[in-house]
C-alpha cells in the first residue's frame, strides 16, 4: 500500500512551532522593566513555550496517521529501531466505540515485515525505548475495506473501514546477527511466523505483501538461497538429519505457496522458478505439478499443461478440481487446434489467390501479342488487295 504524499509535512509544522517559540522569547525580553529585570510572562504562555511540539505528530500531513507521545523515554538519547531489527512491544488497539480488538504484551516482531498493521509498522521506527505513544490510524493504514474476522467466524472483529486507536510501548530493540540465529528452533519459529502472516495477506488478496513475507520466511528456512543442491559454506548450520528434514519440508511448503501467489499476479517466470525448487526435491508433489500446469497454461503452453495435469490426475484420481481443469484444457486445446487450422487455411487461400493473380498477369501479354499479330495480318491482307486492284486498273 503506497503512503500518500502531502505538500504540508509535519516537519515543516515543527519548524514553524520553533520559530514561534523564539519570537515569544524575544518579545518577553523586550518587555523587560526599566531596571533590567525581565517581565514575567503569563502562565498560559509559559505552558505553551514549554510544550514539546513532538508530543503530537501528523506523520503524513493528512490526518490519516497521527502519533501522540503519552510517556517520553527515560533517556532522551535512547535509540530508535531500524528496519529488520527485532522489537518487543506492548500494544492495545481499540475501535472508536472503545471495544478492544488487539491486546498484546511482550509482542515481538521485525520492523518493516508487515507483522503488525501498516500504520504501526510506520510508527515503530519513530519510537525510542521506553516511550509510550497513542497512534490514530485511518482505515487505509489499518484493516481497510475488508476489515478483520477471526478464523472460522462470520462476525467482524474489526468492521470494514474502521478507524483504530492504538496505545503502543517500545520495550526493547535487538539487532540479530548470525550468532543469534544458530538455533534450529529460532529459525523455524521465525520462518513459520512469516509464512503464516503471508497466508493472512494471501487470503486478503494482498499478493505483493504476501510474496514479500514468503521470501522473508525463506530467509530463515533456507540459508542456502533456496538451492537444495548447493553446498554448505562455513557459516551454514550443522543440523541433525531430522532438523534438516523439518526445515526442508517447511521450505517446500513456502515455495509452493509462493508459486501460487506469483501465479495470481501473472508472474509466470518467477512462479516457474519457485515451483521447480519443489519438484527438484519432490518430483511427484501433486500441488507443485498442478501449479506448474497452471503456469504453462499462463505461458500459452496448453499441451504441456495437459500432460502435467494428467500426471496429477494419476496421483490423485479423486481430485475433482483437477478433472474439471483437465476437461477445460482439452476443450481449449481443440479450440486452439481449430483456430490454428483456420489460420493455415486462410494463409493457403491467400497464397492461392496470389498465384492466380500472378498467372493472370503472365497471360495478359500473350493475349495482347496475339491481337497485334491478327491486326497485322489483317492490315497486310487489305494492303495486298488494294495493290492488286490498282495494278489491274492500270493495265486495263
Amino acid at each position: 500500500m503506497d503512503t500518500e504524499k502531502s505538500s504540508s509535512s509535519s516537519f515543516e509544522d515543527l519548524t514553524n512551532a520553533e520559530d514561534t517559540k523564539d519570537i515569544r522569547k524575544v518579545a518577553a525580553e523586550e518587555a523587560a522593566s526599566g531596571d533590567g529585570t525581565p517581565a514575567s510572562a503569563p502562565e498560559d504562555e509559559k505552558k505553551e513555550v514549554e510544550e514539546d511540539p513532538e508530543d503530537e505528530c501528523d506523520i503524513l500531513g493528512n490526518k490519516q496517521l497521527i502519533k501522540r507521545t503519552i510517556k517520553k523515554p527515560p533517556q532522551e538519547e535512547a535509540r530508535r529501531p531500524v528496519r529488520g531489527e527485532l522489537v518487543t512491544l506492548n500494544l492495545t488497539g481499540k475501535l472508536d466505540n472503545g471495544k478492544v480488538v488487539e491486546d498484546e504484551k511482550n509482542f515481538q516482531c521485525h520492523v518493516g515485515d508487515y507483522e503488525v498493521i501498516q500504520g504501526l509498522d510506520m510508527v515503530v521506527p519513530m519510537l525510542r525505548i521506553g516511550e509510550v505513544a497513542q497512534v490514530s490510524v485511518d482505515p487505509r493504514f489499518g484493516y481497510g475495506s475488508l476489515g478483520l474476522k477471526k478464523d472460522g467466524e462470520t462476525d467482524y472483529l474489526v468492521p470494514p473501514d474502521s478507524h483504530l486507536t492504538y496505545e503502543i510501548e517500545l520495550l526493547d530493540i535487538k539487532y540479530e546477527d548470525f550468532a543469534d540465529l544458530k538455533s534450529f528452533e529460532i529459525l523455524r519459529k521465525y520462518g513459520t511466523r512469516k509464512k503464516e502472516r503471508a497466508n493472512f495477506f494471501y487470503k486478503r488478496s494482498e499478493f505483493t505483501t504476501a510474496i514479500h513475507l514468503y521470501r522473508r520466511a525463506l530467509d530463515f528456512l533456507d540459508n542456502r538461497d533456496g538451492d537444495p543442491e548447493s553446498e554448505f559454506d562455513k557459516e551454514d548450520l550443522e543440523l541433525s538429519n531430522s532438523d534438516t528434514q523439518a526445515l526442508l519440508e517447511d521450505r517446500l511448503i513456502v515455495y509452493n505457496n509462493l508459486a501460487m501467489t506469483q501465479i495470481k499476479i501473472a508472474a509466470f517466470d518467477a512462479a516457474l522458478q519457485s515451483v521447480e525448487h519443489v519438484l527438484r526435491c519432490q518430483p511427484n508433489n501433486s500441488k507443485a505439478l498442478y501449479r506448474k500446469g497452471r503456469i504453462l497454461e499462463g505461458k500459452a503452453d496448453t499441451q504441456g499443461a495437459i500432460k502435467l495435469l494428467q500426471k496429477v490426475a494419476t496421483l490423485e484420481p479423486d481430485n475433482r478440481a483437477v478433472q474439471s481443469d483437465l476437461a477445460r484444457l482439452f476443450i481449449k486445446a481443440r479450440r486452439e487446434e481449430h483456430n490454428e487450422k483456420e489460420m493455415y487455411q486462410k494463409m493457403l487461400g491467400q497464397a492461392k489467390k496470389m498465384e492466380q493473380k500472378t498467372a493472370t498477369r503472365q497471360k495478359q501479354p500473350l493475349v495482347e501479342n496475339s491481337k497485334l499479330k491478327l491486326l497485322g495480318y489483317l492490315m497486310g491482307s487489305i494492303l495486298i488487295g488494294v495493290a492488286g486492284v490498282a495494278i489491274y486498273r492500270y493495265k486495263y
